[in-house]
């Protein structure tokens, strides 16, 4: 097992001073182009990234999101700052790309750690193994938002009650009459995807309603994917006569294939969606939906931040919030197939 890769050997291998690789790390102006490229290229090398220095007098913490801004991430990301205004702590927002190159996962801990970081929280973040190794080494806590794949167990987390809103959303439909209920979703590896899935099944499964393989269509919770789910959901030879959306996007996505098809929402088609943005409220007509308090998510993430940052210990690695069902105008009985007249 290779040891510990400390300063002095980063040193040794640029042919340089301690002082001068401390220099680099600390961004110092005061060290030529190309000694610091070398410096650099040794860092690299040796996947150094140090350790956080002392705290400083305000904390920071660093606040990233992965892929699109969405209403979903707008509303959590408000949550940690109006929690860090309130705790008197600085939060820097930043984006990754969703398969950040594995060479700059070291660099990228190493600038948070050099910025003084005190913690980073991610929201519905993808973080690879090489992402939670690297920052465990430099022990810079961690904690995510609805997490959309997690290498280890272990990683401190925030969610909602997934499943009982799935739960909530189809039975609800269920309870209007539908029997036809498809399910639009996210990533397939996502567990709050997971979790939403299996309480739809569960719901359809204790109603003895069948689910048709295509009536499960899994890619993202963005608006385009409910706009290309729900148009090929409608083409289909026997179309489903309620949908339960992964995301309030994903709703608004299936509004619109419906609405270009001449169907109305709910009298053709009912629509239930997960979240409640304000998009929810803003939709025409206005959005059942499952409620996730994703503001107070936010909040939960950015207090257990700033405990694991004081080295106190969190009761559970994974913290869920309680859901709820808003019922609005885009839900309604089905409309009821013409009788066939018998001779």
């Amino acid at each position: 097992m290779r040891g510990r890769v400390t300063l002095a050997t980063v040193a040794s291998s640029a042919g340089v001073s301690v002082a001068t690789v401390s220099k680099v790390l600390n961004g110092r102006s005061d060290v030529s182009a190309a000694t610091r490229a070398r410096v650099q290229e040794v860092l690299r090398q040796h996947d150094y990234v140090g350790r956080r220095p002392e705290p400083t007098e305000r904390a920071t913490v660093e606040l990233f999101f992965q892929g699109v801004m969405t209403s979903y991430s707008m509303e959590v990301i408000t949550g940690v700052l109006e929690e860090a205004r309130a705790a008197g702590v600085d939060v820097v927002l930043s984006s990754r790309p969703r398969v950040p190159p594995t060479s700059r996962t070291a660099q990228w801990v190493r600038e948070l750690t050099a910025a003084g970081r005190r913690a980073a929280i991610g929201v519905t973040s993808d973080l690879t193994a090489a992402d939670l190794a690297a920052l465990s080494r430099a022990r810079l806590p961690l904690v995510v938002v609805d997490p959309l794949n997690v290498a280890q167990p272990d990683v401190t987390s925030v969610g909602s009650t997934n499943f009982a809103g799935g739960l909530a959303a189809t039975q609800h439909l269920l309870s209007l009459g539908h029997r036809k209920i498809a399910y639009l979703g996210g990533p397939p590896a996502a567990g709050c995807n997971q979790a939403r899935m299996n309480g739809f099944r569960g719901a359809m499964e204790a109603a003895g309603a069948p689910v048709p393989v295509d009536y499960v269509r899994l890619h993202d919770f963005l608006y385009g994917d409910g706009l290309a789910g729900g148009t090929a959901l409608l083409d289909l030879a026997e179309p489903p006569t309620a949908i339960f959306a992964g995301s309030d996007e994903v709703a608004l996505g299936v509004m619109e294939a419906a609405r270009a098809r001449g169907l109305r929402v709910p009298e053709d088609l009912s629509i239930v969606g997960f979240d409640d943005t304000q998009v929810a409220r803003l939709a025409s007509p206005p959005l059942t939906t499952v409620r996730q308090p994703l503001q107070e998510m936010g909040a939960v993430a950015l207090r257990t931040a700033l405990r694991l940052a004081a080295g106190e210990k969190v009761d559970s690695h994974h913290v869920e919030l309680a859901t709820n069902l808003v019922i609005r105008e885009s839900s309604a009985a089905p409309a009821r197939e013409p009788s066939i007249a018998v001779s």
